[in-house]
């Protein structure tokens, strides 16, 4: 009891500065006083009362020091603190006892956080046992249910002077949140860090990892980083939540013609498929769809991942590892002698890569891969300049798909307005034929229930398919501009990503101010 309250004493004095060294002196000399007279009295229980008043008066004159400059909710000692306490420690034992509210407040919200494994027995339950006792666990958890239910893709943990803020990604966009205080936004990013296998003493190198989290019924992915700053450890955690990944091309919302374009391109026996864009703009969502197209029993399908995702039935999934030397050039070379039929390769970022994907869809393997490229022209040339030969490119690539991500309008607080003539005829669209745009509420006194007051709800993508054919393959070999190139694909009806979002504008999907951010 002596060691435990000094210890807790000690902390919680650095921590709320509430003079710490005094306090630490009285509880060393009351303990050891309180010892003394224990050993020397022959009575036992004369011997537990002098050694509980001995400790006990300390701790109670403390207690009240640190409550008078904590806000209620951070008060110990208190009825409401000891029936938490009471609930917490029966909930843990299998008796839940008061209202839900009470249980939720001292427990925590319904999810339960399973660290990464350290083998293949424990399926990381030392980790989550690890951390269950530790300050700020109650926030840790409140923290991922809130991003969770409000369909974040990714919680930034970054600390500032006197607090850690967090904020939330959510459809793309980031909105901040209520912040930490520094000492329990700490105690938070050290829970995050040994569920993930980090070192809590390492600060400043940058770290990652992953854990997961099970919430009704339902398995959630996360992965970890961390990054030494100015004022602390920054961390940021992507949420991998697969029950509101795309399972199929339907789901992806492509115009008909492109759905069957697709559709046969998943088909074919051999050729290589891109799918290009910036980060974040659902480039690795697009494979996954168009590999839940393809009879994996039927095929045999490898991917190589940095890292894996989704996880994907009857399918061969690698991820590299960068500290053994595997790269995606390596892991690529090795896999083609596996046999498969197809292969997805996570990224093209260097000419090994680009290379053996080109030879490998030449050789009758049908290659699915994504390139950081603004759009489906660019990616052509900046294969070439990656070193892949304009004879061999042309020969290996089947299409290339360009793809931004844009906020879906909620359909329960969507207004409608009429649009700017002037604006009309600079889009090209016929100024007799549109009647309304749509966009966002303005300011109202009530939150839209279904968006949060967000004005937009999920997100849909904007895409653009190039499909290569023989005319186009002449082109890519004699080197020819880029206009040309442009000129030919729209004699075969290709649209800019472009005319696909005003599309999408017209049909009230999304606002114009929405596409204009994401589509120049």
């Amino acid at each position: 009891g002596w060691t435990w309250t000094s210890k807790w004493a000690y902390q919680d004095g650095h921590e709320l500065k509430v003079r710490p060294t005094l306090w630490t002196s009285i509880f060393l000399v009351s303990g050891l006083i309180s010892l003394l007279l224990a050993m020397l009295v022959g009575h036992f229980a004369g011997s537990l009362f002098l050694a509980l008043l001995g400790l006990g008066v300390p701790l109670g004159i403390y207690i009240n020091e640190r409550n008078e400059r904590v806000p209620e909710s951070a008060k110990v000692m208190t009825p409401k603190h000891l029936q938490k306490l009471a609930i917490r420690t029966l909930a843990k034992i299998g008796i839940r006892i008061g209202t839900k509210e009470a249980i939720d407040k001292a427990v925590g919200p319904a999810i339960n956080f399973i660290g990464k494994s350290s083998s293949t027995n424990d399926r990381g339950a030392g980790r989550s046992k690890q951390v269950e006792s530790s300050k700020g666990y109650l926030a840790a958890k409140e923290l991922v249910y809130d991003a969770i239910l409000r369909r974040a893709t990714d919680i930034h943990l970054e600390p500032k002077e006197e607090e850690l803020s967090i904020r939330l990604r959510i459809d793309g966009v980031m909105y901040p949140t209520e912040p930490f205080d520094r000492s329990t936004g700490d105690a938070v990013v050290n829970i995050f860090k040994v569920l993930s296998a980090m070192d809590i003493t390492e600060k400043r190198r940058p770290q990652d990892g992953s854990f997961r989290a099970e919430m009704e019924f339902r398995e959630i992915d996360f992965r970890s980083a961390t990054q030494g700053t100015r004022f602390g450890e920054k961390m940021s955690l992507r949420v991998l939540d697969q029950s509101n990944s795309v399972k199929n091309l339907l789901q992806l919302g492509l115009r008909p013609q492109v759905l069957e374009k697709m559709k046969n391109l998943t088909g074919m026996p051999h050729g290589l498929f891109l799918a290009c864009g910036p980060t974040g703009a659902g480039k690795s969502t697009t494979l996954y769809a168009a590999l839940n197209e393809i009879d994996a029993l039927q095929r045999n399908i490898i991917t190589v991942e940095d890292p894996v995702e989704y996880k994907m039935e009857n399918v061969t999934q690698i991820e590299i590892n960068t500290k053994t030397g595997q790269s995606f050039g390596t892991a690529l070379r090795s896999i083609l002698r596996q046999d498969p039929d197809v292969v997805m390769v996570g990224e093209i970022r260097d000419q090994e890569t680009a290379i053996i994907a080109c030879q490998a869809s030449s050789t009758g393997h049908m290659v699915f891969s994504t390139l950081h490229a603004n759009d489906t022209f660019t990616a052509l040339f900046r294969l070439i300049d990656l070193g892949v030969e304009p004879f061999m490119l042309s020969s290996s690539v089947s299409a290339l798909m360009g793809q931004r991500l844009a906020r879906r309008l909620c359909p329960d607080c969507k207004e409608a307005y009429k649009p700017n003539p002037e604006l009309l005829k600079q889009a090209n669209l016929p100024v007799d034929k549109i009647e309304n745009f749509f966009r966002p509420p303005k300011a109202r006194e009530e939150a839209c229930p279904t968006c949060g007051g967000l004005g937009y709800k999920g997100r849909m993508g904007v895409y653009e398919l190039l499909e290569i054919n023989e005319r186009l393959r002449e082109l890519i070999r004699d080197k020819e501009s880029m206009n040309n190139m442009k000129a030919e694909a729209r004699k075969n009806g290709f649209l800019y990503m472009k005319e696909e979002g005003l599309r999408l504008v017209v049909k009230g999907v999304t606002s114009i101010d929405e596409m204009l951010r994401v589509v120049k």
